[in-house]
């Protein structure tokens, strides 16, 4: 007998790597060294602090600080791995949330992310250039954290055909297109310095767009699949 598949029981069968789980204690040296660098960064910034500078912090020898991070940069992507997971982890409650739509659960992914990376940015500059130089130099870093992103982005979709919202043939790659066209909202600083109401106007716009494509049942089919199998 076939059974409707409720918001609930859908998310019971969600992958296990959208549980994100931290695992150290306050005595971790791993974590004792994120917390000092994450001092140093926001009030020196990333390229005036040296390793010496952080191993005197952790009241350790560099030799020793160099037993858990090779150098900088290894500490740097730390810092903002921890905070890309953090995101995905609260980007994910999007999909439990009770009482909403497919779309409206679009809508808040897209918002939260703006809203929550915006903030953290402003209040620390000095991070925006850390950010700016891992995503530089470590750009399979960058690429993790947007698979993450994207994989709540899929699942929202595959909730809109489910419910009969959205009617989408291939929810990966539409929520790669939908990843693609919000990039600038997920870190803005990055891309422009325009305020956030005005970031929230334009990705008001977008999000219109892109929501009235996926309730039209708009083709979104990866066109290099399209190529293979003709």
């Amino acid at each position: 007998m076939w059974l409707p598949l409720t918001i609930e029981r859908f998310v019971e069968h969600l992958p296990r790597r959208l549980t994100i789980m931290c695992m150290t204690t306050p005595d971790d040296p791993h974590q004792k060294i994120i917390a000092a660098a994450k001092r140093r960064f926001t009030h020196y910034g990333y390229t005036k602090t040296t390793m010496a500078e952080l191993a005197v912090d952790c009241d350790m020898s560099p030799g020793n600080l160099y037993r858990y991070f090779a150098g900088k940069l290894d500490i740097a992507e730390a810092i903002c791995r921890e905070a890309s997971m953090q995101t995905a982890e609260d980007l994910s409650r999007i999909l439990t949330m009770p009482g909403r739509s497919a779309s409206e659960r679009l809508h808040d992914f897209l918002f939260m992310d703006l809203r929550e990376t915006f903030h953290k940015l402003e209040e620390d500059p000095k991070i925006v250039e850390m950010a700016q130089i891992v995503t530089a130099e470590r750009p399979e870093f960058h690429n993790e954290g947007l698979a993450r992103e994207r994989e709540v982005l899929c699942r929202i979709v595959e909730l809109g055909n489910l419910s009969g919202e959205f009617s989408v043939p291939d929810p990966a790659f539409a929520a790669e297109m939908i990843q693609a066209a919000t990039l600038k909202f997920s870190y803005p600083q990055l891309f422009t310095r325009l305020p956030l109401h005005k970031l929230e106007r334009e990705l008001e716009g977008v999000y219109q767009i892109v929501v009235a494509g996926l309730r039209a049942g708009a083709a979104c089919c990866d066109p290099e699949k399209v190529s293979i199998e003709a």
